[in-house]
């Protein structure tokens, strides 16, 4: 029987001393800290598959802005609550160049990663309607929204959009929504972690339902412009990036700096909020909040109390970043396209080693190659399938916590993987098939 990456007793050892009892239920921050002590404990270097770190240095520009505002002296002083006034231009010129939409500079603010743009919104939201308490999610999704929601007391619903591609979306939309339960519906497309893209058929028909309704749309666009079969990156210039704003007026984009810029750390992202859904009056915010405005209470209420704001200097740096996207001069596209590259040769390795795809369509086309893929191994459970992977030194996450239906198989996150370790996950993952298919036939 060929040998493991590491000792099976190491490795117990380990999930003891972390309380794991599911590894399917391990969050990603929790795997990651499981994958560090392996590490350290065992000199092997793992392949690092579960979080979604960037893996590219951070967009120069960005860095230097921050510098120089620093320099200037801004720390010493509270930032804007409603962001700094050339970001929101820029980002508002940044919406109308790569998604074709018309908003106004006090629909565009600055959050504290995309991830405060989703706290505050869901925290807005959930009180516009006294009698909707819940959030859909079309998932599989990013993990953390759903624990935001939960912290919040919101109520949540999910069903996995795989299942409803197409016209198959409009009656399980219908499905839900017309139950008159839910505040808003959220999902990320590009889609963390399948990597399905919604067409624009489909997001007709979200568009359509949630009209129906008067369901707010929540569009994640952490991996904006990252579908490579297109190219997203010429300002002004189609194809644009797919979005719900082009078909409803009752929406809030999330886009993340994190991906697409490299600039995870400086924890700086957009939130943009419809004209229409901005000015909106929601009578019921006045049991919760001093305004019945949905901007007047999303901004000096639910941002004021969650931050008194985003830091300036992060916002200098973006606005350095938009501003040369906006005049060209700076294409974002060509910077991530390396993580398409990757996708396609640890696909490779993986389908040439027994493991499958487990969403390998995106509706009638073979799914995109990008941030993630999803895989399984035939006749391994989730449990299973990451306890062997941590094994043969690989780290993942389950697919159950993104909402998927599929929990046997894991989100493989191809960022933090050098090229240069691409033949060695190739050796690993033949080593863990032959130690499985031994196993079997014991």
């Amino acid at each position: 029987m060929p040998n493991t990456i590491i000792d099976k007793k190491v490795l117990d050892e380990v999930l003891k001393k972390y309380n794991v009892s599911s590894l399917v239920d391990t969050s990603i921050r929790q795997m990651c800290q499981i994958v560090d002590n392996l590490e350290k404990l065992t000199g092997v270097r793992y392949i690092r598959m579960e979080l979604g770190n960037p893996g590219l240095p951070p967009v120069q520009l960005g860095v230097d802005a921050e510098i120089e505002a620093l320099k200037q002296g801004i720390a010493a002083v509270y930032p804007d609550i409603q962001g700094y006034k050339p970001l929101k231009n820029e980002i508002k010129k940044f919406v109308k160049n790569f998604l074709d939409l018309d908003v106004n500079e006090e629909n565009c603010l600055p959050t504290v990663g995309s991830m405060m743009g989703s706290f505050t919104s869901f925290m807005t939201l959930m009180h516009t309607h006294k009698d909707r308490k819940k959030l859909l999610f079309l998932d599989p999704g990013f993990p953390v929204h759903k624990l935001q929601a939960n912290v919040l007391g919101s109520g949540v619903d999910h069903f996995d959009v795989y299942n409803y591609r197409g016209k198959k979306l409009e009656d399980v939309l219908e499905k839900y929504l017309s139950t008159r339960e839910f505040y808003g519906l959220i999902y990320s497309n590009p889609n963390n972690p399948s990597w399905i893209v919604f067409t624009d058929e489909e997001l007709q028909i979200i568009a359509k339902i949630a009209k129906k309704y008067d369901v707010v749309v929540i569009e994640d666009l952490a991996y904006f412009g990252m579908d490579f079969r297109q190219d997203y990156g010429k300002p002004g210039i189609p194809p644009y990036q797919p979005t719900i704003g082009k078909y409803y007026d009752q929406y809030i984009l999330l886009i993340s700096s994190s991906k697409v810029f490299s600039y995870a750390g400086q924890r700086i992202g957009m939130m943009i909020v419809s004209p229409e859904l901005f000015n909106r009056h929601f009578p019921d915010l006045k049991t919760n909040f001093h305004s019945d405005h949905f901007g007047t209470a999303l901004i000096f209420e639910s941002i004021y109390s969650v931050s008194s704001g985003t830091s300036h200097s992060p916002q200098y740096a973006l606005y350095a970043i938009l501003k040369a996207v906006n005049e060209g001069k700076y294409n974002f596209r060509d910077e991530v396209l390396i993580y398409g590259e990757k996708a396609k040769i640890m696909k490779k390795h993986f389908l040439e080693n027994g493991f499958q795809l487990v969403y390998d369509k995106d509706v009638d086309k073979p799914i995109a190659d990008g941030f993630y893929f999803t895989v399984k191994y035939p006749g391994l459970d989730g449990n299973e399938f990451l306890y062997q992977l941590l094994l043969h030194g690989i780290g993942a996450i389950s697919l159950k916590i993104t909402g998927s239906d599929i929990h046997e198989g894991i989100r493989a996150c191809v960022s933090l993987i050098p090229m240069d370790m691409m033949d060695e996950l190739g050796r690993r993952l033949q080593i863990m098939k032959e130690n499985i298919e031994q196993n079997k036939n014991k």
